[in-house]
């Protein structure tokens, strides 16, 4: 089928986005209310930040300035997230970005005042204890990289010009790009971003899936240089602000406000390029053998090891399944996944425009909206359960903490959503004796889980760091150097085991993480303490799920370590990422011994 327009979508399928505001008064109200409390804040401690009493009674006011903006952006920003094509909806999103932008700049003085003031005024204003603690601390972690109030006050009036190069990158992808159809195996194919990298990669008709890689992969390179001119414009406005605010280089700049160290930073990528890499090419010759392949490509990688074992599966299907697999997190989650389905949180609809791949926008104060598009397949309730950790995570700490101690950092974030993935592996493996169906989990968790995480993702963190390093050394980046860079990354890991065809090397156009800063490597971060932490429950069961919702509830107020160790994993070494590496190679070992003997 040819994919429908937003409006052509049936209402059920798609998110509720009422729960944020009923009315287009409604969200107007919001924003007078928090144009109104700029004026007060303003007003009232402009210039009189100098006291500890002072300081905690304007951060009063700003945490609810900060839950009002967050509400109104949010609304925008999900309504623009689903259909790029719709002008009007663009055009509000942008509005609301500006207004952001003008109001956050007018408050910039909060933080360049406070920061100004002695370590001891900041430190007594801590010692009263509060929602406000976290905030303080660290405004005093970063105190060294403050600019000047107005040097501060420019840079947040200039937001939104910072987030053009996604701006541009999305409505390259989204809204501009249109896919022809393509032809193969004796009939017309309909294709789009979205119904290649959910549906056609993994088609098990050879003819069909490499021609529709082919297809894709020649309208990617048609606008290679526009987005490799977005993507410049990203990693050289990061340099500027590492340079700008004191960094030796934009990795320790980007890392400061992960709060995690280099080391912990190139390990995950090290280990994993040195020590995964030969069990995956195993695991690619595997999917090579089982599906008759003459040769192993890349557009290959994606392929089940046995789908027609794959079933079809309904919408309450996956409900079903979550419910059940969840369950060990207890009463009040699964009320949380129940909530998630009657009360639409979730926009499930294939439409023109809409963004791929999928997210979770938690705002505080309200429950979160997830973002993807339902095939039918066991992976897409895999993608739910794993959004739906991302919703689990913030609903307990958004509960628990000041809005002030909820912005986790982005080493950790990923932990809670790909433990709900292992969780609903092992939920399924304790269904069945059946060995088919046993190595069809096995290969879900490695071709899903783990390959999304350890493999998709690491490689462009591998790309990513090369990009870096050229940028720090004060060079830049034009589409034939990222195409460069990414084939040999690409060949690095996978070796004579897969072969690279034309278009491999353009895997660089294809994810929003890099407009985020060093994102791509923490997927496997998180899984890593997930896998440790997953380990910890299957052995322990109720207390170690009890330290993994202490987790949760924590938020921000512990460092990544620090988090980690409260579930019971220490990654300041790095026996957590090998035991995992090794966990991956026992899986694979064990679908190639079921697949003989199958």
């Amino acid at each position: 089928m040819e994919l429908l327009t937003r409006k052509d979508v049936p209402e059920e399928l798609t998110w509720d986005l009422t729960a944020l505001y009923k009315t287009e008064a409604d969200i107007k109200s919001d924003v007078e209310r928090v144009s109104a409390l700029t004026d007060k804040i303003e007003s009232e401690y402009k210039g009189k930040l100098n006291t500890p009493e002072n300081i905690l009674a304007c951060l009063d006011l700003y945490r609810e300035w900060q839950q009002i903006l967050w509400f109104a952006a949010s609304y925008r920003n999900l309504a623009a997230s689903v259909d790029y094509n719709d002008s009007k909806l663009q055009e509000d999103d942008e509005a609301m970005s500006r207004l952001c932008a003008n109001l956050g700049s007018r408050l910039s003085f909060i933080d360049s005042e406070i920061t100004a003031q002695p370590d001891s005024v900041i430190e007594s204003a801590i010692a009263e204890g509060g929602p406000n603690c976290g905030y303080l601390k660290e405004l005093l972690r970063w105190k060294p990289h403050q600019l000047e109030p107005e040097t501060e006050k420019v840079l947040a009036a200039l937001s939104p010009t910072f987030g053009t190069p996604y701006n541009v990158y999305n409505m390259a992808k989204l809204a501009d790009m249109r896919f022809p159809g393509f032809n193969a195996a004796g009939e017309e194919h309909p294709l789009g971003y979205s119904l290649f990298e959910d549906k056609y990669e993994y088609d098990p008709r050879t003819e069909v899936r490499r021609e529709a890689f082919r297809c894709f992969s020649e309208k990617l390179r048609e606008y290679q240089n526009v987005t490799a001119a977005a993507y410049q414009s990203q990693v050289q406005k990061e340099k500027t602000m590492a340079k700008l605010r004191g960094f030796d280089s934009v990795f320790d700049y980007l890392l400061f406000g992960q709060n995690v160290t280099r080391e912990m930073y190139d390990r995950q990528i090290d280990l994993i390029t040195e020590k995964l890499a030969p069990h995956m090419r195993r695991y690619a010759k595997l999917i090579q053998k089982v599906h008759g392949l003459d040769k192993m490509t890349y557009a290959d990688l994606k392929l089940p090891v046995d789908p027609g074992y794959a079933p079809e599966l309904t919408i309450e299907d996956s409900r079903n399944y979550i419910e059940k697999g969840l369950s060990i997190l207890g009463e009040d989650y699964v009320q949380m996944v129940r909530d998630a389905y009657s009360e639409r949180w979730v926009d499930f609809a294939q439409n023109q425009g809409k963004s791929t791949g999928g997210f979770c926008a938690s705002p505080y104060g309200g429950h979160s909206f997830i973002l993807f598009s339902w095939h039918g397949g066991m992976s897409d309730v895999f993608t739910l359960a794993h959004e739906l950790g991302h919703a689990g995570h913030f609903k307990a700490c958004n509960s628990a903490q000041s809005i002030f101690d909820t912005n986790v950092s982005t080493y950790f974030v990923e932990a809670p959503s790909t433990m709900n993935e292992l969780i609903m592996a092992h939920y399924l493996l304790k269904t069945s004796d059946d060995k088919r169906f046993r190595r069809w989990v096995l290969s879900n968790m490695v071709g899903n889980t783990y390959y999304h995480n350890f493999v998709t993702h690491l490689l462009e963190a591998a790309y990513q760091r090369e990009v870096y390093k050229l940028v720090d050394a004060g060079g830049s980046v034009q589409a034939e150097t990222l195409s460069a860079i990414m084939g040999e990354t690409l060949s690095k890991f996978w070796g004579d085991a897969v072969e690279l065809t034309p278009g491999a090397e353009l895997t660089w156009m294809r994810q929003p993480h890099y407009y985020m800063g060093l994102y791509s490597y923490t997927y496997s971060a998180g899984l890593t303490v997930a896998t440790a932490a997953c380990r910890r429950i299957e052995r322990e069961g109720a207390p170690a799920v009890e330290d993994w919702k202490q987790v949760l509830r924590a938020g921000s107020t512990g460092t990544p370590l620090e988090l980690a160790q409260m579930a019971g994993v220490d990654i300041s070494t790095d026996k957590p990422l090998l035991e995992t590496i090794e966990a991956i190679g026992g899986m694979i070992d064990e679908i190639c011994t079921i697949t003989e003997e199958l």
